[in-house]
């Protein structure tokens, strides 16, 4: 598999009012959505799977929807992690684990469990949270990132704990919740925040340019310096690595724009 195959960029989600007639071309159908955007992007954070619990024939038409190559990352639960005790998360998390997840089959990414901004590292709870985290279903491997949003968690101890039960953590750009690009997990997991409505393609030239820099050296098992860590720099981290990064929040109606020349970028080299 090259380079290029296994760094994937793209949004949270496809439905947005103010993609219509920018991004989307005027006329496109409502249906139409998913299939036009898969085809510029590399992949979408399914996030509507954290409101609600989705059905099996939904996630089977999704996979229908999109080329061969493409992949969705899906937003765990809000029941399964915004809770006092992480710990007894065990029903909500086989409920959506078993929602139809497996009905994507290869155009399965990562599962992304949110935890909310109140929750406090506390090692024994996360430590029962991770054990609960199934790595199958239906035959379909699955892969965990944690994104932590309480300054707790910016802490050796976590970073130590999320390494042995091989989950990987999301490094997020902004300045709202802990932001640390320390490796804990088999693949990188990037949500970009900082889109700005006056930038044409939501991040300066620059900064496309830089994430698309450290995604390569992602997957060829560095660990950029320059990005911020709560432990040491890793001097080598496997290569080979799968990266995900997705342009979310900020000013929603320029993700598509960043994630677009952010594949551009990827391109050139």
């Amino acid at each position: 598999m090259n380079v290029a195959s296994r760094i994937h960029v793209g949004i949270g989600g496809w439905t947005f009012a103010e993609w219509r007639g920018s991004f989307y071309p005027d006329g496109l159908k409502h249906d139409d959505e998913l299939a036009y955007a898969s085809r510029r992007l590399t992949s979408i954070e399914i996030n509507g799977t954290y409101y609600r619990t989705q059905t099996p024939a939904s996630f089977a038409k999704w996979r229908d929807a999109t080329p061969e190559g493409f992949v969705f990352s899906v937003k765990a639960s809000r029941f399964a992690t915004n809770r006092r005790v992480l710990g007894e998360a065990g029903e909500s998390i086989e409920r959506f684990v078993n929602s139809g997840l497996a009905e994507l089959g290869p155009k399965l990414g990562p599962l992304v469990w949110q935890l909310a901004p109140t929750k406090v590292f506390d090692e024994a709870d996360v430590d029962s949270f991770f054990t609960l985290l199934p790595r199958r279903v239906a035959g379909v491997a699955l892969r965990h990132v944690l994104e932590v949003r309480h300054p707790s968690f910016a802490v050796p101890a976590y970073l130590a704990l999320a390494r042995r039960h091989d989950v990987a953590t999301v490094l997020a750009d902004t300045d709202d919740h802990p932001s640390f690009a320390d490796p804990t997990g088999p693949f990188v997991y990037a949500r970009l925040m900082r889109t700005d409505p006056q930038q044409e393609t939501g991040y300066p030239e620059g900064a496309i340019a830089g994430w698309a820099d450290c995604a390569r050296r992602w997957t060829a098992g560095e660990d950029p310096a320059e990005l911020p860590h709560v432990g040491a720099v890793a001097e080598t981290v496997s290569a080979g690595r799968d990266v995900f990064i997705y342009f979310i929040s900020g000013a929603k109606e320029k993700a598509p724009f960043a994630a677009m020349a952010t594949i551009e970028q990827l391109a050139r080299d």
